[in-house]
C-alpha cells in the first residue's frame, strides 16, 4: 500500500491574501510595541491594511486578511485563547460588519477615512459590548466610552488618511474596478 498525496492548489488569490495578511500582523506587532496610557487603546495600525484591502480586493479579501490576521496575532502575542484574543476578534467581526454595510454608501462622501472611523467605533463597541457581558458584570465599563470614542475618532481618522495616501500612490488593480 502506497501513501497517498494531497496536493493543495495554491491560487494567486491565496498568495495575495498570505501577503496581506502578513502585513497586518506585523503591523499588530508593531501595535502591541507601542506603549498605551490606557490598556485598549491602540492605533489599530492594522486597520490600515484591512482599509485597502477592502476597497482594492472587496470585503471577503478583507475578512481573510482580518480573520488570519486576529489568528496569527494573538498566537505570536501569546494570548490565543485568552481574553484578549476574544476582545480582538469581538472588535474583528462588529468592525468588519460595519465595514460590510458601509461600504455600499456613495464613495463621494464616504471614503477611507469615514470607512476608518465606522471600523474603529464599532471595533471598539464590539470590544465594550463582550466586556461587559463577560469580563466586567457591571454597567460601569461603559464609563470608558468616551475615552475610547476618542480614541476611535482619532485614531481611525489617522489611519484613513493612512490609507487614502497608500490608495493614491499604489497603481490601480489590474483585475477590479476602484470604489467610485
Amino acid at each position: 500500500m502506497t501513501p497517498s498525496v494531497i496536493e493543495f492548489k495554491i491560487s494567486s488569490e491565496d498568495r495575495r491574501v498570505a501577503w496581506l495578511a502578513t502585513a497586518a500582523v506585523g503591523l499588530s506587532l508593531v501595535d502591541a510595541a507601542i506603549p498605551s496610557p490606557l490598556p485598549g487603546v491602540k492605533p489599530g495600525l492594522a486597520n490600515i491594511v484591512t482599509l485597502i484591502v477592502l476597497i482594492r480586493y472587496g470585503w471577503t479579501t478583507a475578512a481573510w486578511v482580518s480573520g488570519l490576521r486576529v489568528l496569527a496575532g494573538s498566537l505570536l502575542l501569546g494570548y490565543f485563547l485568552a481574553p484578549g484574543f476574544f476582545l480582538s476578534l469581538a472588535g474583528t467581526v462588529c468592525s468588519l460588519a460595519t465595514l460590510g454595510l458601509v461600504r455600499h454608501l456613495p464613495g463621494r462622501w464616504f471614503g477611507p477615512v469615514s470607512l476608518s472611523i465606522f471600523a474603529a467605533f464599532a471595533h471598539i463597541g464590539g470590544q465594550l459590548l463582550l466586556a461587559r457581558v463577560w469580563l466586567i458584570p457591571h454597567d460601569g465599563v461603559f464609563l470608558l466610552t468616551p475615552v475610547f470614542s476618542a480614541a476611535a475618532l482619532v485614531f481611525g481618522t489617522i489611519n484613513g488618511v493612512i490609507a487614502t495616501k497608500l490608495l493614491t500612490d499604489l497603481p490601480p488593480h489590474p483585475e477590479l474596478p476602484s470604489r467610485a
